[in-house]
């Protein structure tokens, strides 16, 4: 972590008490500064060389016969002041990713400027984020998490914006630069053999992924992630596939495991909009980046979330893409009132439906086969969609609610030339068979 240490006199801030602060000094204090619930006792002239604001504002208090100074809404608030306020003494400061942005909102509030004094506080900051921090892989995602409780200061004076930019262009860069630690934990890497930019290297690597950023800005908010991944998008470096690791890797962060969780009052609005966030960031070709069973799972919580229309259209989209990919675990979407099943067979019709006029299409437009063995090994996902259906009827059979149309109609929506063998389609029907009276309801 980059540090930058201003001053050089002694630290002679002292407490009274929980909400007052004066410097140790043998002069008297000539100025009261109120920051929130803080006092602070402190002189005018090493604060009036440094901040033009407080010069007027100490002008005005004159003409009011008053030396008490109050700071509404001060950025970063009495931590931050007490910051500037040493730098004016010249004490010594010590800024870091974490205390930065603070101390830059506030020199802003308190116009620190060069027009006031030659290497002033806003200029040595600037210095700091410029040459160090921006540069910095690790540093500039702290400092993006600390803008959120510094708006919108940190927003106008463009580090949230300079932060992103930073971020988004290290995750392009050829992985085979990357010298920078990161918290890729997977067996293909080992964390402990990168080190800081500069650092000799003890012995041969192992080879960065392609996807080594994608658990650090998992620590950030979805609105600041998401202008991150906007970032990332628009350097138009990225794989798709990668972009979609990053979102899914997210998902599993951020999203709770549990159907109480996800609907729970307290949680749900959050987790609607963490999802829409993350379908509307998914690329554009989905359909080939994205795993099938990454698309299912988001499609079964935007179910439970009661996401948009659009959201769960674009899923449905995906996952008709690459339907052979799914297993029959992945097709288990509860369903929803009004239906009365316990998994959510429309869709799954829908989703077969999907795939197969896509198929058929691609068919059409192909030289036909010469042989029966020519197009089942061109028709593989034909096969594989029939197997995962034979087994979904299997896992819905047992359902008392699964009306016997329902089932035919999922049983005719594979091709025969989808199911060369039959043998768990006849499991699943002797499943279902087990319950009788469902088939016919008039024997007692």
């Amino acid at each position: 972590m980059k540090f930058m240490k201003l001053g050089s006199k002694p630290d002679t801030f002292q407490d009274q008490g929980k909400s007052i602060r004066y410097v140790s000094s043998e002069l008297a204090t000539d100025v009261t500064i109120i920051v929130g619930e803080v006092i602070f006792y402190l002189h005018k002239f090493p604060l009036l060389s440094m901040s033009n604001r407080l010069q007027k504002l100490v002008s005005k208090a004159n003409e009011e016969n008053s030396d008490v100074i109050q700071l509404v809404d001060f950025p970063g608030g009495p931590k931050a002041f007490e910051n500037c306020a040493k730098f004016c003494y010249g004490m010594t400061v010590t800024l870091n990713p974490y205390n930065v942005v603070a101390a830059r909102c506030a020199a802003e509030y308190l116009e620190m400027t060069e027009e006031v004094d030659r290497g002033n506080l806003i200029f040595k900051i600037e210095v700091f984020l410029n040459s160090s921090v921006f540069r910095s892989w690790k540093d500039s995602i702290i400092v993006l998490q600390t803008t959120k409780s510094l708006q919108p200061w940190s927003e106008d004076l463009k580090v949230v914006g300079r932060c992103i930019d930073s971020i988004a262009s290290k995750t392009s860069m050829d992985p085979l630069s990357i010298t920078w630690s990161y918290t890729y934990n997977r067996k293909v890497a080992v964390s402990d053999k990168i080190t800081e930019v500069g650092m000799k290297f003890p012995g041969k690597l192992e080879s960065v992924p392609k996807d080594w950023w994608v658990e650090d800005i998992c620590e950030l908010e979805i609105d600041l992630y998401k202008r991150v991944m906007v970032a990332v998008k628009s350097k138009g470096r990225m794989d798709g596939s990668v972009i979609g690791e990053a979102l899914r890797t997210y998902a599993m962060r951020w999203l709770p495991d549990s159907i109480e969780a996800l609907v729970s009052e307290a949680h749900s609005i959050r987790n609607k909009s963490l999802l829409e966030t993350i379908i509307c960031l998914l690329p554009s070709d989905k359909g080939v980046t994205c795993s099938c069973s990454f698309l299912l799972k988001l499609l079964k919580v935007a179910i439970l979330v009661g996401a948009d229309d659009s959201s769960r259209d674009e899923l449905v989209k995906g996952i008709s893409l690459k339907l052979d990919e799914a297993s029959v675990n992945d097709l288990l979407i509860p369903a929803r009132s009004p239906q009365a099943t316990v998994y959510d067979v429309e869709l799954v019709k829908c989703l077969v439906n999907r795939f197969m006029a896509r198929e058929r299409s691609s068919r059409d437009k192909n030289i036909p086969p010469k042989s029966t063995n020519d197009f089942i090994l061109g028709h593989a996902s034909w096969l594989k969609v029939g197997k995962l259906i034979d087994g979904y009827l299997a896992e819905i059979a047992r359902d008392p609610n699964v009306s016997l149309s329902i089932f035919i109609e999922l049983l005719q929506s594979i091709p025969d030339s989808a199911r060369p063998i039959h043998d768990a389609l006849y499991e699943a029907i002797d499943i279902y068979l087990q319950v009788p009276y469902l088939l016919f309801p008039f024997i007692s």
